[in-house]
């Protein structure tokens, strides 16, 4: 589920031309090992609270206990807000690529809108059933463009580069800050990584959540970051480096990746390949469709939003109620910029992503910062100078950085998307709803303390902190 929230195949082709385009350039690759580095260490720190704490509600759980109930929650509603707003833009890019693809294979030109209803509607109706049958599918996907991104860097490399071999100096770490802007480099590099912590929000349904989630969360940033490097080094390395220039730069920016698959494997790898965007797109929103719908439940059972949206189906044990509120919300935000005239890939993918983006690294700063203070008062059996204090610091301090990069760089970010209004709104929406977040944990904590008690601390076994001897639970 989280290598599909990072959706491999999209990020590459939606990131590295405009990494390579508008950012490091031919550096590219050093770029995503850095960043591989910085998640690496961030990891670390977000694992090690997970070995302790079981709640569907991830961050939101995992700020409450370590830096109080009141941020807990700003931090919930942030979370809640990035994952909302995900899946409408990843509805957005699906539409884009899925009106291409059958332009180009069939001759017909749909409207985008239709692509857009026909994924939410798929999605509603799939994410009904318990989180198996989601993940099935997606692993399906998943498999493909795996496979695909290899099949096509492996070529590269057998074939041993292109006109100018493998280019190697394309991986020496300084690179990361060089280029035209490593500012919009470094964050299009983050923002490929967006949904590899959505592990821990399938704790409650794993058989055994201490061992499973922080594997599945190393894992999936350390296989992502290989996958990336390496991918991208053989972009680089089969067009060249000057002509990969020219082609991100250009009126064709996919053709950095169709012009390699082209000449090194046929042109049936050029129809794979727009194919599996589609699905990647597809399983991406799916994705964040179910983190989305965690998020609300988690907050719904403990009656805030409404309790309603903490309801698990009887038989499929789904969190139906709010997976549906989500299609709602989705489908609200995408009618907006329907209505409005907007592009899906322009507009509604661009400015939902970096909305996304600028709230949800605001989150991971302060779980870094509450792994510190969680494990400062709790558990010394488990407190370690590099895992439970350095990681998460030096983890916090990269974030800190990638929010720096990213409001420095937003309007370059956004492209042509930065002339819209609701650009200019973006960061003061992510204020609005941490504040916002702040003035209902204290209106809870003065008014109605019963339920401030219960803020961001309902977890498995009946609401009690998972200690190291006891066995995993079965999951509810």
């Amino acid at each position: 589920m989280a290598l599909a929230t990072a959706a491999p195949i999209t990020a590459m082709t939606g990131n590295l031309p405009v990494i390579v385009g508008g950012g490091n350039g031919v550096h590219a690759p050093a770029g995503f090992l850095f960043v591989t580095l910085v998640l690496t260490v961030f990891t670390i720190g977000y694992v090690a609270m997970a070995r302790h704490i079981t709640t569907a509600g991830a961050f939101y759980g995992y700020v409450s206990h370590g830096l109080g109930r009141v941020v807990g929650m700003a931090s919930g509603l942030l979370a809640i807000l990035a994952y909302v707003v995900f899946e409408a833009s990843i509805v957005g890019i699906f539409a884009y690529f899925g009106q291409q693809a059958v332009e180009s294979q069939f001759g017909v030109d749909l409207p985008w809108q239709v692509f857009a209803l026909a994924m939410l509607a798929i999605t509603a109706i799939l994410s009904y059933f318990d989180l198996e049958v989601a993940s099935k599918i997606l692993g399906v996907f998943l498999v493909g463009e795996v496979l695909m991104l290899i099949l096509l860097a492996g070529s590269v490399l057998a074939h041993g580069g292109g006109p100018d071999g493998l280019h190697l100096s394309s991986l020496n770490p300084t690179g990361a800050f060089a280029g035209i802007n490593a500012g919009v480099g470094l964050f299009f590099c983050f923002w490929s990584w967006i949904g590899f912590e959505s592990t821990a929000m399938y704790g409650e349904e794993s058989r055994n959540p201490k061992r499973i989630i922080p594997r599945a969360t190393l894992l999936a940033v350390v296989l992502l970051g290989v996958l990336y490097t390496f991918v991208s080094w053989m972009v680089l390395s089969g067009n060249g480096p000057a002509k990969s220039l020219d082609i991100a730069t250009g009126s064709s920016p996919l053709d950095l990746f169709l012009a390699p698959a082209r000449q090194y494997l046929g042109h049936w790898a050029v129809t794979a390949f727009q194919w599996l965007m589609v699905t990647s797109a597809f399983a991406c929103g799916m994705a964040f469709h179910q983190c989305a719908s965690r998020y609300l439940y988690a907050i719904g059972r403990e009656g805030f939003l409404h309790p309603v949206l903490g309801r698990t189906h009887a038989k499929h044990g789904s969190p139906y109620i709010a997976s549906f509120t989500q299609t709602g919300i989705a489908l609200a935000i995408i009618v907006a910029f329907w209505v409005t005239g907007q592009d899906p890939y322009v507009s509604l993918y661009t400015l939902t992503a970096i909305l996304g983006t600028l709230a949800l690294l605001v989150v991971q700063t302060l779980c870094s910062f509450a792994v510190i203070a969680y494990f400062r008062r709790n558990h010394p059996e488990s407190r370690h100078w590099f895992r439970t204090f350095t990681a998460p610091l030096l983890g916090g301090l990269g974030m800190i950085a990638a929010i720096v990069l990213l409001v420095m760089n937003l309007d370059t970010a956004a492209g042509a998307a930065s002339k819209i209004l609701f650009f200019r709104f973006i960061p003061w929406i992510v204020a609005a709803v941490f504040l916002g977040g702040i003035a209902l944990g204290l209106w809870m904590k003065a008014r109605n303390p019963e339920r401030y008690e219960v803020m961001g601390r309902l977890v498995v076994e009946n609401a009690q902190e998972r200690e190291d001897e006891e066995p995993a639970p079965a999951a509810v």
